[in-house]
């Protein structure tokens, strides 16, 4: 099946952001890609691109203070993100041809945070969180960059947060699709509490898959971490795409890329 990338302008809050929309031949359900903090759409591209040829049209993009809006890196708010990548789903579901019933949201780290949070404010039917953040709900729209200050993260991210009192938590509480949660066995970022928050909250989805990867650090340095990872995402997704679309069990791919670069490099999350 032939696989198109077009480059595109995301507009958002009077600025633009890069994206690339990866699409097969046949249009069918949709799939977007939220990197993590410190990471760019280029981390996932290989990945949309497999998840493509299962017949997905596919959306990785730029947040605001990465790639080509660097400069905005000490500057750019949570708000600001979220605006980023509400804007990124509203581009990927115009495309034509998009499935608007039929979306999926891939998000590691700080792209899983927003991307739970993007689950209660618009439709999502598949939601995959790699080692996805957490984040204390005050001080919304202070710069990113100085929650770590503002926030006792280090304390908070080793207690179980109950799903009432977090809006990332909140939002996979009232997701009732098909959830994947990946963790990192040796995650020096995100700790084993704050994958057990999720997993807690996510309550009553129609499904929930939980993995961890062996031996992985936060950000996949190693190549074998990011092929396991691979694999399973589009494993996991498969079997989601062709089980919305018939009722027997199908075979799930096993093709991978021979290498891409690393989740997101190994600062706080």
């Amino acid at each position: 099946m032939p696989i198109h990338d077009d480059n595109i302008q995301i507009a958002v809050d009077g600025d633009t952001i890069d994206g690339t929309i990866v699409t097969p031949g046949a249009k069918m359900p949709a799939v977007l890609f939220v990197h993590g903090w410190g990471g760019s759409q280029e981390q996932y591209l290989a990945r949309a691109r497999e998840i493509a040829a299962l017949g997905c049209v596919c959306l990785t993009f730029d947040l605001r203070g990465h790639a080509g809006t660097l400069p905005q890196h000490d500057t750019v708010s949570r708000e600001n993100n979220l605006h980023d990548v509400l804007a990124a789903y509203d581009t990927l579901v115009s495309q034509r041809g998009v499935d608007r019933a039929a979306v999926a949201v891939v998000g590691s780290s700080y792209g899983g945070y927003l991307a739970a949070i993007l689950s209660s404010m618009r439709p999502v039917q598949w939601l995959a969180l790699r080692v996805p953040a957490l984040y204390m709900d005050s001080n919304w729209e202070m710069p990113k960059r100085q929650l770590h200050k503002g926030q006792d993260l280090g304390t908070y991210r080793q207690t179980l947060i109950p799903a009432g009192e977090n809006r990332a938590l909140r939002a996979c509480a009232n997701f009732h699709g098909d959830v994947l949660v990946v963790e990192s066995e040796r995650d020096a970022i995100i700790p084993h509490a704050v994958v057990t928050s999720y997993l807690d909250a996510c309550a009553e989805p129609r499904s929930l898959t939980y993995r961890v990867i062996k031996d992985a650090d936060h950000g996949l340095s190693e190549e074998a971490s990011q092929r396991a990872y691979t694999a399973l995402l589009v494993s996991w997704m498969t079997e989601m795409i062709f089980g919305s679309r018939e009722k027997g069990k199908p075979t799930l791919a096993t093709t991978m890329p021979k290498s891409t670069l690393p989740e997101a490099p190994p600062t706080p999350a």
